[in-house]
């Protein structure tokens, strides 16, 4: 059995991180009281220039308060942001080098895409020439030259949200900022359009922050994630490093899906005790055959799930979920059921992988 600690997971994870440069995000000691109450907690983060970061966490736990105090819609009661070297904190949003997708896009109804597009550029009062040639260059980039005569209510929502970001894009920010861009568009067309952000971001290299609670959305596109819980940061760091090495209970659970058991895991089964050990579904091995290390199992139910089938297993000393291809068993089908690797919290925090 190998077993690595939590001061290798530190580690690696400080191993990920993007050091501070003159470019990308730099935010320091941030605190927001919004109605009497702490929302935001002594927030520091860094996005490296051209990164992508996903803001991931569940509803109220301070991610969109972060982006909007980012963006210059809210300001912070202490701490500091800077945005490409520079110290933005006191700035309104017009005067700050970024821009930001809304939830709900945003976009004038009456106005064509065109319009759409260029009306941040007109509030500037640029040349005719210009807007006209850098709206068709970010159309063209975003692959709308086509509509730019529609009206927002004549396309697609998949469209509408290009539209949007086409808008952010034209003013050529240091800093995109997206908040929740996706959560309108059905599942399917949701995958489709976030592979289009992320392929843009990389093609310009734009420093980029997003907001979701969806953690396949930010683990699809995401460089590095920062998992927030009641105005903290649980842990930052890359979607890999989030899955297999979660620092706490709440991110363990949070990013994947993790079988939870109170009880500490010794040699392949569960004993009672304080700890508590985590299990993800696919570290659990079930077999008809007896194989070393396991513990008699029998199948309770049987989900499929596409490519795979997700089985819920009772053991003498847990209920375990185990993902599983090729023969499917039965429901009542008796096994056995062997852990291949557990994670153990002591008060919400990881001490150890064991790995068999």
């Amino acid at each position: 059995m190998r077993v690595s600690t939590s001061h290798d997971t530190v580690q690696r994870t400080e191993a990920a991180a993007v050091q501070p440069s003159a470019g990308g995000l730099q935010i320091s000691g941030l605190n927001k009281m919004l109605g009497g109450r702490s929302i935001i907690d002594d927030l520091n983060l860094t996005v490296g220039e051209g990164e992508l970061v996903s803001l991931l966490g569940p509803s109220g736990c301070g991610k969109t308060t972060t982006l909007r105090m980012i963006a210059g819609f809210l300001a912070p009661d202490s701490g500091t942001i800077r945005v490409a070297g520079r110290d933005v904190t006191h700035l309104g949003a017009e005067r700050r080098p970024s821009a930001m997708v809304f939830q709900n896009y945003a976009l004038w109804p009456h106005m064509t895409v065109f319009k759409n597009v260029a009306f941040p550029l007109k509030l500037r009062k640029l040349p005719k020439a210009e807007i006209t040639q850098r709206v068709e260059s970010v159309l063209d980039l975003v692959n709308l030259l086509h509509h730019r005569d529609s009206r927002p209510g004549q396309i697609s929502g998949g469209e509408q949200q290009r539209v949007a970001l086409a808008r952010a894009l034209v003013q050529e920010p240091d800093l995109l900022l997206l908040d929740e861009p996706l959560s309108n568009l059905d599942a399917k067309l949701r995958v489709k359009v976030r592979e289009d952000i992320r392929e843009i971001q990389q093609r310009l290299g734009i420093t980029t922050v997003i907001v979701t609670h969806d953690q396949d959305e930010a683990m699809s596109i995401s460089d590095r994630i920062a998992v927030m819980n009641a105005g903290k940061i649980e842990q930052y760091s890359t979607p890999e490093d989030l899955y297999e090495h979660p620092k706490t209970t709440f991110v363990a659970t949070f990013i994947g899906t993790m079988n939870r058991i109170e009880g500490n895991y010794r040699d392949g089964a569960i004993e009672p005790g304080d700890e508590i050990t985590g299990v993800r579904p696919e570290d659990v091995h079930f077999s008809v055959q007896r194989v070393a290390g396991a513990l008699p199992a029998t199948v309770e139910r049987v989900i499929p799930r596409g490519h795979f089938y997700e089985l819920y297993l009772k053991r003498q000393d847990a209920t375990l979920r185990a993902y599983v291809t090729g023969e499917i068993p039965a429901v009542g089908a008796e096994g056995f059921a062997r852990i291949d690797k557990a994670m153990t919290f002591v008060d919400g925090v990881l001490q150890q992988a064991a790995v068999r």
